[in-house]
């Protein structure tokens, strides 16, 4: 494949290299508790998935894309509203080359080399499939250093230490310490209320990409979605029923534990179901047209008589989410629906605000979330 960079590319990612410090050996633990030896910072990088913008645009706001040579085509099609809006800021996005995944085994080893990285940013849940096509092997045999990261498989767990690994990677120490002492003093404004007021905790069901496919329902176990519900002061149904990160319940299950609040994650996935029943929440959302969506959701038959409809305790939220460094932002809002009277000053849309004026490189729009309840 011939693999074209547009000269403003070219420039942007020259006048960053030549500003850069010069690379030195480091030796980091990257998520999977592998410990990697390479030159830092790192100049030239691939991304594993395209959404780990999310992080490389808190850390180098200015110039996030200056040290990506490659990245997977998921971003444009997972996220078309901030990929839209981070393409007008940053036109030369459009020739960055694309990949395929490691996890669907159309990963091109010979086109990653052809672009001589420093190291490829992976995610952990793909670190499997990697061993078992041993792209791990041939990467290694080229001096390509694979590094895993994970902001989806146990987001509470790990999101911090991969933020403070990749400011070591990019030389970005401060601007990742500046991010995690926000969001750590986020998550705080909600954990030590639940903590100090102990309230009784509402039953809920995540219905993850409510609508994307006709089979109910996708959830969440112990970890991300689900654990936001922990923290915020709910139960999750899924909890000892699904044992990963992600699973299923059927109908039956949900009617059976009566949730108090069913909250359905959404986005805008023309790419991948045109035209589906998916809730299109995020920035800049057309409002009407998410509630109507997701009032549609409650006829299905795992909403049968549950107490969540009969109240209107059913919500939507963004589904990205469950995969970027912006978690604390849905416990809040989490905890503002299950919570009201503990949360009356808790403003989730002033603290998402906060986060883009301070740390990302794009404008904040409204419409992460919805709800049925008469607020």
């Amino acid at each position: 494949m011939l693999l074209r960079l547009s000269l403003p590319f070219v420039g942007a990612l020259t006048s960053f290299v030549c500003a850069s410090a010069i690379a030195a050996p480091i030796t980091v633990t990257d998520i999977a508790g592998r410990q990697i030896t390479l030159d830092a910072p790192a100049e030239r990088v691939i991304l594993g998935e395209g959404r780990q913008i999310y992080l490389l645009g808190m850390l180098e706001p200015d110039a996030p894309l200056a040290h990506v040579v490659g990245w997977r085509e998921d971003f444009s099609q997972a996220d078309p509203d901030n990929y839209q809006r981070y393409l007008e800021r940053f036109p030369e996005m459009a020739s960055i080359p694309t990949f395929g995944g490691f996890k669907d085994g159309t990963f091109d080893v010979e086109q990653a080399a052809s672009l001589n990285p420093d190291l490829i940013l992976m995610n952990i849940e793909a670190k499997a499939a990697t061993e078992d096509a041993a792209y791990d092997d041939k990467l290694a045999e080229l001096d390509i250093p694979i590094v895993y990261v994970d902001f989806r498989e146990d987001p509470i767990e790990n999101t911090i230490p991969s933020m403070r690994l990749i400011g070591q990677l990019m030389s970005d120490e401060a601007a990742a310490k500046e991010f995690i002492t926000f969001a750590e003093a986020q998550l705080a404004r909600v954990t030590d209320v639940i903590e100090q007021a102990d309230p009784e905790r509402p039953r809920v069901f995540v219905d993850r990409a409510g609508g994307y496919s006709d089979e109910c329902c996708m959830s969440f176990g112990p970890a991300n979605f689900g654990e936001y519900v922990t923290l915020a002061g709910g139960i999750n149904i899924a909890d000892g029923i699904i044992p990963a990160s992600f699973g299923n319940l059927n109908p039956e299950q949900i009617i059976a534990a009566d949730p108090q609040h069913v909250v359905v994650t959404g986005g805008s996935w023309d790419a991948y179901v045109p035209g589906g029943d998916w809730v299109g929440v995020g920035p800049g959302a057309d409002q009407a047209q998410a509630r109507e969506k997701l009032q549609a959701l409650t006829t299905r038959t795992a909403m049968t008589g549950i107490d969540a409809v009969e109240t209107g305790n059913v919500h939507a939220i963004w589904h990205q989410f469950y995969n970027s460094p912006y978690y604390f932002v849905a416990v809040q809002q989490l905890a503002k629906w299950f919570h009201p009277e503990l949360f009356e000053d808790l403003d989730p849309e002033a603290t998402l605000e906060e986060l883009h004026d301070r740390f990302l490189p794009i404008d904040y729009q409204p419409g992460y979330w919805i709800t049925l309840h008469d607020e």
